[in-house]
């Protein structure tokens, strides 16, 4: 059961959290990304290429925590 709740609590945290500052504030401050990605060509492939590697090291850090750590990495459910 103690597994669960920290896969629980790391789940929720990584919705929140990351969530809000790389999905919530940047479409607020662009309004709704209508705004053009780049006008350098290739910017917007080589930014799209590392959004995808970090969102892997960070799915497999939010694992770990869970799953090998049985914690969670909010400061306000510490293991």
């Amino acid at each position: 059961m103690r597994s669960f709740s920290a896969i629980a609590g790391s789940a929720l945290f990584l919705v929140v959290a990351p969530g809000v500052v790389a999905g919530l504030v940047p479409w607020l401050l662009t309004d709704g990304f209508h705004t053009p990605l780049s006008m350098v060509p290739g910017f917007a492939a080589a930014g799209s290429i590392l959004v995808v590697v970090a969102t892997a090291i960070l799915l497999h850090a939010f694992a770990r925590f869970a799953l090998e750590g049985l914690g969670t990495p909010a400061p306000v459910a510490p293991t």
